[in-house]
C-alpha cells in the first residue's frame, strides 16, 4: 500500500501550472501583475483552469489570508486534489504512462482517451487527465454532449507527461490548510464566501469574437451569452459587497456593454494558441476589467 510522505519545501524552484489550459493567463501575467490590488484579504479564483494567476500570487508571496480555488470541471478539480493529497502515487502512475506513450504514442493516446473502463481510483483518474492534457492537441479540453473527452492527439516529439519537480512544488503549495479546493459553480462559491476586502479574479470562458470562434466546451454545459449576463450580475453584487474584482474576457460588444459602468478597463494584445490556422493566432485583443483604481 502506498503511503503519503512528507515533502520538504523547495527553496529555489517556483511552481507553475501543471496542466495546459486554453485561455491560460501565463502570457498576460506581467500585465495582470500591474492590476493586482496592493492589499487584499482572501483570494478567490472560481474559474481555476491552469491556475496561472494563483501561482503567480504564491510566487510573489501575496497569499496571506488564504484562497478559494474552484472550478466546475470535475476532472480538473480531482487532479488538483490528488496533486495535494497523493502526489507520489500520481507521479508513479504518470511515469508509467510516459513510458507507454514513448513506445507507441498514437496507440497509447487513443486507447487511453477512448477507454470505457473507469479509473479504479482518484489517482489513476488524475493521471489519465494529466496525460491526455499533455499530449492532446494544444492542451485543449473539450467534451461532447455526453461529457466525453474528444480532442485528437497533438503533434509532440517528446512531451513531458510527468513533471516530477513541479508536481511536488504544487503539492507543497496546495497542502497549506488555508488553501481550499472545491468542485463548485462560481455563483455558489462566491455568494457563500466572498466578502469585503477579498480579491476575486474571474477568468470565465470567453465571449466568442465570431460565430465560428465559439469554444466554451470546458464542461458539457458550455458557457453562452446568458451565462455572461449572469456573471455580470454577480459582479455587481460582489461590487456592492466591496470585494476587489478583476475580470478578463474578450473584447466584444457584449462584454463592453455588460461592463460599461466600470471605469478601469485595460485592453491588451494576445495570441490564441488553440486556433488551427497559425496566421490567425495573433492580432487579438481582450479586456481586463476592475472595480478598483489601478
Amino acid at each position: 500500500m502506498n503511503q503519503s510522505i512528507e515533502i520538504l519545501p523547495l527553496k529555489f524552484d517556483r511552481p507553475y501550472p501543471f496542466v495546459k489550459w486554453a485561455g491560460g493567463k501565463s502570457q498576460l501575467l506581467s500585465v495582470i501583475d500591474e492590476m493586482i490590488p496592493d492589499y487584499f484579504d482572501r483570494y478567490f479564483e472560481p474559474f481555476l483552469g491552469g491556475g496561472a494567476v494563483f501561482l503567480h500570487l504564491v510566487n510573489k508571496n501575496r497569499i496571506h489570508a488564504g484562497a478559494f480555488l474552484s472550478d466546475l470541471n470535475e476532472e480538473l478539480v480531482n487532479a488538483y486534489k490528488v496533486a495535494r493529497s497523493n502526489v507520489e502515487r500520481l507521479i508513479e502512475i504518470l511515469t508509467t504512462y510516459e513510458r507507454s506513450y514513448k513506445i507507441s504514442p498514437a496507440r497509447f493516446y487513443y486507447d487511453l482517451r477512448d477507454s470505457t473502463t473507469p479509473p479504479s481510483n482518484k489517482a489513476e483518474w488524475a493521471a489519465k487527465f494529466i496525460t491526455l492534457n499533455k499530449t492532446c492537441y494544444n492542451g485543449l479540453y473539450r467534451v461532447n454532449k455526453h461529457g466525453r473527452f474528444n480532442v485528437p492527439m497533438g503533434r509532440y516529439k517528446n512531451p513531458c507527461i510527468c513533471d516530477r519537480g513541479n508536481l511536488r512544488n504544487i503539492c507543497n503549495v496546495l497542502r497549506d490548510r488555508n488553501i481550499r479546493i472545491a468542485l463548485s459553480d462560481y455563483k455558489r462559491i462566491l455568494l457563500e464566501n466572498a466578502k469585503e476586502g477579498d480579491f476575486v479574479y474571474l477568468d470565465p470562458p470567453y465571449d466568442p469574437m465570431s460565430a465560428t470562434a465559439r469554444f466554451t466546451g470546458y464542461t458539457y454545459t458550455g458557457f453562452n451569452d446568458k451565462d455572461q449576463c449572469n456573471l455580470a450580475e454577480l459582479v455587481k453584487r460582489l461590487d456592492e459587497r466591496k470585494c476587489l474584482i478583476l475580470l478578463s474576457n474578450s473584447n466584444t460588444p457584449l462584454i463592453k456593454e455588460l461592463y460599461r459602468d466600470y471605469k478601469y478597463i485595460k485592453m491588451v494584445s494576445t495570441t490564441r494558441a488553440i486556433n488551427s490556422n497559425i496566421s490567425k493566432r495573433n492580432g487579438h485583443t481582450e479586456l481586463l476589467i476592475s472595480n478598483y483604481r489601478i
